[in-house]
């Protein structure tokens, strides 16, 4: 198969181009929150659920990135509620956006092309209206994070400090949960589940090899999430093969030579 230099300028990808853009910037951001808290596990979690819930809206005839946000989020708020149990609330809400997603595949015609869609990766079907949501949503979640950031910080590097002052910092840990979930299942409905987490989990390995703080980390994380996006969707799309095993070989050799098992964040 020879590939298709000619694509690579076709007005036709150029939005799902600068949606995969958006959310390659956006979620190694979060990714690097999510691990801060020993947490990234919650992301393939959110990925999971929205699936499962997008499946679901298209079954039920109801908008497909409604679902997908929905189910997310209902798997944030489980997470607050199942806190101490770390990562086995993971699991299981893993376990529950898979089985259901794979039984709504198996078992309804129109849930079938959907599910490949999702668990494959194809971001070329995505359109106007995911590219308004990703914008959307990274204006919403980017001020957010600046502003509990460092909450988010201190809860990690100084549990004491809330209970000292008599404050409760639950309300924050659940509001950036959701931000993240929404996030994860954007973009899960446009990327793929796979895709999705690897975004979220490559880029900070890269950022805790490279970076010497926490605020270059943040750079470095998103500027090896755009690197892997831009390189993944011009060899996928010129070799006409699925976008999201593509964007995990490609991050995984961008990862490689960092020193992919590093842990000094």
């Amino acid at each position: 198969m020879s590939p298709n230099l000619d694509l690579l300028w076709d007005p036709l990808f150029r939005v799902p181009f600068f949606t995969g853009l958006i959310l390659a910037a956006l979620l190694p951001v979060l990714g690097m929150y999510l691990r801060l808290r020993d947490e990234w596990l919650a992301s393939l979690a959110f990925a999971q659920m929205a699936s499962a819930g997008t499946l679901l809206a298209m079954v039920l005839e109801w908008p497909l990135l409604g679902g997908g946000l929905v189910a997310a989020v209902v798997a944030a708020l489980l997470k607050g509620v199942l806190a101490r149990a770390g990562s086995t609330a993971y699991a299981l809400m893993m376990l529950l956006g898979w089985s259901a997603g794979i039984l709504l595949v198996a078992n309804h015609p129109m849930a079938e092309q959907a599910g490949h869609a999702l668990f494959d990766g194809q971001l070329y079907f995505t359109d106007l209206e995911h590219l308004l949501a990703a914008a959307g949503a990274a204006l919403l979640i980017l001020p957010s994070l600046a502003v509990l950031s460092r909450s988010l910080l201190l809860s990690r590097f100084f549990p004491e400090f809330y209970r000292a002052r008599g404050q409760n910092e639950r309300p924050r840990l659940i509001l950036f949960d959701v931000l993240a979930a929404l996030a994860v299942a954007l973009a899960t409905v446009s990327l793929g589940v796979m895709a999705a987490f690897t975004l979220v989990f490559i880029p900070p390995l890269v950022a805790a090899r490279c970076a010497s703080s926490w605020r270059q980390g943040l750079w470095v994380a998103i500027l090896a999430g755009i690197l892997g996006h831009t390189v993944a969707f011009g060899v996928s799309l010129v070799w006409d093969q699925p976008y999201g095993p593509i964007c995990a070989m490609v991050m995984l050799s961008l990862a490689m030579p960092f020193g992919m098992f590093a842990n000094r964040i």
